[in-house]
């Protein structure tokens, strides 16, 4: 598993400590670097039919990726395309994370009520959108086997962690007010519940043949970044109105956030695999958890 320092890398090695029947071996950015062809095969060289590679590494810096374009494509297309020429080369099975920033964040391209589904049309707004894209791309081709599993704003809510959910704790300490945006909608992912999933993909590919394809893995249901900021406030005994609306407009930043990131969960239920719980409910058990 790579990216082993990020959020849903940390639940990976976590959950797969609890269970003794995964075992994962799990490289961070000083153990591996993805867009260096020559690493991922010395790094991952014991790899092979049976083995399942997860990638959860990627350059995440939505803003800063639009003065860093070359960054941005080392660590969302050149690393995914080596770690799928790798296993196309080995018969290992490659997992590769992708985001909701393919699509254009306008709900009039999802197909349907639940949201994007895996066939609506993509048009990412951002560099970071696009790399990811692009990775998306660079993976199906050079690996047809390989599974690509779209997520939405995951968190952890860590206490020190710089996710939305962390960032509200940490503010309602801080501050009587806070301003949040009413006007982009999502599907938030507790990354805990994102990797369980992962778990239970990687296990299935194991023992079947599976092809490869697309995916949308995220949180049930859909809220505001101002209603899960409520909510947060909520959980925590804190009075949810102290939590202001705002627009997107009063927040500019170098990479426009999509208005609209809700993601269908039908082809993750139609793959036999278990619904992530709603986001109500995932919050409530992560911010008891990290309380």
């Amino acid at each position: 598993m790579t990216g082993a320092d990020g959020q849903v890398g940390r639940w990976l090695v976590q959950l797969s400590g609890q269970n003794s029947r995964s075992r994962i071996e799990a490289y961070g950015r000083a153990d591996l670097d993805i867009a260096d062809a020559e690493s991922v095969s010395r790094v991952l060289a014991g790899t092979g039919p049976g083995d399942v590679v997860i990638n959860t590494a990627a350059y995440t810096a939505v803003d800063a990726a639009e003065s860093d374009v070359a960054g941005a494509r080392a660590g969302n297309e050149v690393g995914p395309r080596n770690l799928a020429v790798h296993t196309a080369r080995t018969g290992a099975r490659l997992i590769h994370i992708s985001t909701d920033y393919v699509f254009s964040g306008d709900p009039a391209q999802a197909s349907g009520p639940d949201g994007y589904d895996i066939d609506d049309p993509v048009a990412p707004a951002t560099v970071y959108g696009r790399t990811k894209l692009d990775g998306e791309r660079a993976v199906a081709a050079a690996d047809p086997r390989a599974t690509i599993v779209r997520t939405a704003w995951v968190y952890t809510g860590a206490a020190g962690g710089r996710d939305f959910v962390a960032t509200m704790r940490r503010l309602e300490s801080e501050r009587e007010t806070v301003s949040v945006v009413t006007d982009q909608i999502g599907s938030p992912t507790y990354a805990a519940d994102l990797a369980v999933g992962l778990l239970e993909l990687a296990g299935a590919l194991r023992v079947e043949d599976r092809p490869g394809g697309m995916l949308h893995a995220a949180g049930g249901g859909r809220t505001s970044w101002f209603d899960l900021a409520r909510a947060v406030f909520q959980e925590v005994g804190a009075d949810p109105d102290r939590v202001l609306p705002c627009g997107s407009a009063d927040f500019p930043r170098p990479a426009p956030r999509p208005a609209y990131s809700v993601l269908s969960g039908r082809s993750w239920s139609a793959a036999g695999l278990s619904p992530l719980r709603g986001w109500r409910e995932a919050l409530a058990a992560a911010v008891t958890l990290s309380a």
